[in-house]
């Protein structure tokens, strides 16, 4: 059965730089039904209520902007998106990346037999070549997942029937990273069903400077190790010593200090396997957590 309406909800912070070109996007969507835009907005300081309330596009998409500053975090911000949101079909994306036309219709043809639908991400069109290199994401024929587990939405493009994400409880609000993951695993944990459709296509926004990629990539490797305190008791496994040994051997022997015409790695890419360990060994630490 198709929705009764669908509700795009984008949680925002700081965006008014960015947020303008995926509404434009948004605008040129093919989907022929109605739908709403809900920017959940999570304490922006830089007037993105303003310029959402005067924006050129707030009739033809139904735009909205709601205020999640109770609590600091994406999850809040995903939360009281959905909250508010008038559709019984959520459709998430960021405000710093660009959907693909077709990213609607794809999404709702494929939500016809699921609770939760994952999409597609690619980082060439909306990067510079030398930036997408470092993360090089395309749209691959399985969903994203972790090599020992369930399957799991990227935050920046999965859809949800409403009814579905608030029985779980939405997206855990201590979390500021991996909630995306944790709310899709719990939702099939909970008996529902996930579908994945490479079609429903978002183009991703790297961070473009190396300290920027070093923070986000730590953030992650933590995230990981919280994901596996909360989850292994469900089967998500650790990688064996074998794997983090190669991971290991290999930043070591392709450091940046190599001269990169023996290595032939970008030197961002780099930058983000090691975040990712470093990140893992740090929430190893804090969480008192073996997770490498």
């Amino acid at each position: 059965m198709p929705p009764r309406l669908v509700s795009v909800v984008i949680p925002t912070f700081d965006a008014v730089d960015t947020i303008g070109e995926q509404l434009q996007a948004l605008a040129t969507q093919d989907y022929v039904a109605p739908f709403e835009v809900v920017v959940s907005d999570n304490n922006s300081t830089d007037g993105l209520r303003d310029f959402i309330d005067t924006h050129p596009l707030a009739g033809a998409l139904t735009l909205r902007w709601v205020s999640a500053s109770q609590t600091q975090g994406p999850s809040h911000a995903r939360n009281v998106g959905v909250e508010h949101a008038h559709g019984d079909f959520i459709a998430f994306c960021d405000a710093d990346d660009r959907v693909h036309a077709s990213w609607l219709t794809q999404l709702l043809m494929a939500a016809e037999g699921a609770d939760l639908v994952s999409g597609g991400i690619e980082t060439a069109s909306i990067n510079a070549p030398e930036v997408s290199a470092w993360r090089e994401l395309k749209p691959q024929a399985d969903p994203y997942s972790f090599d020992s587990y369930l399957p799991h939405v990227m935050g920046c493009n999965f859809g949800v029937w409403k009814s579905s994400y608030q029985s779980v409880g939405g997206c855990d609000e201590t979390m500021c990273v991996g909630e995306d993951v944790d709310v899709s695993w719990r939702m099939q944990q909970a008996g529902m069903t996930f579908v994945y459709e490479p079609k429903a296509l978002v183009a991703y926004r790297l961070r473009s400077g190396l300290s920027t990629m070093w923070r986000q990539t730590v953030s992650f490797g933590v995230a990981n190790v919280d994901l596996y305190s909360r989850h292994r008791r469900f089967g998500f496994k650790r990688s064996s010593f074998r794997a983090v040994a190669i991971e290991l051997a290999g930043l070591l022997l392709l450091n940046p200090l190599v001269p990169q015409r023996l290595t032939n790695l970008p030197r961002g890419k780099w930058v983000a396997h090691a975040g990712l360990l470093v990140g893992r060994i740090k929430g190893s630490i804090a969480l008192r957590t073996f997770y490498l």
